[in-house]
């Protein structure tokens, strides 16, 4: 179990992906210019916002950044501030209008007006055509001088939070750099240069870098206002020593549902079992297993012997059968069998699986946090009896089937949320989101965790599941 308290400002998240749109107008714009124009006295070059952060990653050799032609196939991306939040914005000279996402006028509090007159907007297709009836003053900021004030547009928009069209570009005189894909324009008596913003990809030092010296990580400290370290530490007797006193009696009342490893034999079979439905007249797999040395050999027997010790498998008859298998010095065997051949055959059940964004926002207002991961997740639900045939997999010594379900096989994803979902459905979206084995229970004070803690763990007792 872990516990954590959390709070400040949340920011807007969007994913910047790469859509590229034109908007297509079909009416004059008739919206009144914000727009200054000034003369020139200096330049600056705005860059996207960033900040710092001091961690310790694995970078494993880190290759070395191509800094040529990076610009090329890129459009204009970068970052600006809109109400205190930073968000992504886009430049698009084949952009008839300026344009904000109304996910971001809803999050940010940004008002609209009745946008007069209506019209259709196009990206690309005409045929795909969008009824705009909104608009909105958007007040942003690049960097610490460039601040302006533009008509946007209200659309349904996920490439970015706002997009600076044709409109923009005209009022602000603007001058493009094809090849260092930059934009420069001149406002109250200063020239602006709008830097993009580099993929995550390419934020890469020129030569490999294992460890930071010492110096310039004191360096760099010492200017920074705020410093997060973080240690890590290996679990032990006193890891639970800073525990406040009342989870460390939670967690002595509820220790059942804490064991070092799962129980043996089978778990309860619940109200839902993982169900496996072939398609109709599918010709059933009969895959011969990996060859393998033999110390992968041994190793793939020691863990089949161990899995039917404890009843999570048995010996099979099955008329099919995928193949136990061994990658990266992790024996798949132990998260699964290599099921691709099954799951082509095997009818997809869909679902929905959680959006993170939208377990964020039921988060929002929370500031105590406590996570329970179930143990080895997929093994605490049963194959529907009569499915276990169809799970077969071969390995030296014979033919082995699961009788709880393996990790690797279409739908147990979805099988999985099912149970979840039901098990915890009068906690969900009140206090508790769950995201597969995550279950995450959020409170705004400590006796209130407390609380919702202790009935999360009170179910999972009763349904005889097991955490860690």
């Amino acid at each position: 179990m872990e516990i954590c308290m959390i709070s400040g400002p949340r920011q807007v998240a969007c994913p910047v992906r790469s859509k590229r749109g034109l908007l297509i107008e079909e009416v004059l714009d008739t919206e009144e210019p914000v727009y200054g124009d000034d003369e020139l006295d200096d330049e600056e070059e705005l860059y996207p916002y960033t900040c710092n952060l001091l961690i310790v990653r694995l970078s494993c050799l880190t290759p070395r950044a191509d800094d040529h032609f990076l610009q090329r196939n890129k459009i204009f991306q970068s970052y600006c501030t809109i109400n205190g939040k930073v968000c992504s914005f886009v430049i698009d000279s084949g952009s008839s209008k300026n344009v904000i996402a109304a996910d971001a006028v809803t999050k940010l509090d940004i008002k609209d007006k009745p946008h007069l007159p209506p019209y259709k907007l196009a990206w690309l297709q005409q045929t795909h055509d969008l009824f705009v009836t909104r608009r909105a003053l958007v007040t942003f900021s690049v960097g610490k001088s460039y601040k302006d004030k533009i008509y946007c547009d209200i659309a349904p928009m996920d490439v970015c939070h706002l997009l600076l069209g044709r409109p923009w570009e005209f009022y602000r005189r603007i001058i493009y750099d094809g090849f260092n894909n930059t934009y420069s324009f001149s406002m109250d008596n200063r020239k602006f240069v709008l830097k993009p913003s580099l993929p995550a990809s390419l934020h890469l030092v020129s030569h490999p870098v294992l460890l930071l010296q010492r110096q310039p990580f004191k360096a760099t400290m010492h200017e920074e206002e705020r410093v997060l370290i973080l240690l890590t530490k290996a679990a032990g007797p006193d890891l639970f020593l800073n525990i406040p006193p009342d989870f460390k009696e939670l967690l002595h009342e509820f220790a059942d549902v804490f064991p070092d490893d799962l129980p043996d034999g089978l778990p309860p079979l619940r109200d839902i079992q993982h169900c496996i439905d072939f398609i109709p007249d599918a010709a059933l797999p009969n895959n011969s297993h990996y060859h393998m040395s033999p110390t992968e050999h041994e190793e793939l027997r020691r863990q089949v012997e161990e899995l039917v010790s404890k009843g999570f498998m048995r010996e099979s008859l099955s008329p099919c059968a995928g193949t136990g298998a061994f990658d990266s010095k992790r024996w798949i065997v132990s998260y699964g069998v290599d099921s691709r051949a099954i799951n082509k055959i095997t009818v997809c059940y869909h679902f929905p699986i959680p959006r993170i964004d939208d377990l964020l926002d039921l988060i929002r207002t929370a500031t105590i946090f406590s996570k329970l991961d179930l143990k080895s997740r997929y093994h605490q639900i049963c194959i529907n009896p009569g499915d276990e045939w169809k799970t077969a997999f071969k390995t030296r010594e014979g033919l082995f089937e699961w009788l709880v379900m393996p990790f690797g096989l279409s739908n147990s994803p979805s099988t999985f949320m099912r149970v979840m979902n039901q098990a915890l459905l009068p906690f969900i979206a009140k206090f508790v989101v769950v995201y597969f084995d995550d279950i995450l229970i959020f409170s705004t004070s400590l006796a209130d965790n407390i609380q919702h803690l202790k009935d999360v763990l009170t179910i999972l007792r009763r349904d005889q599941f097991f955490a860690t």
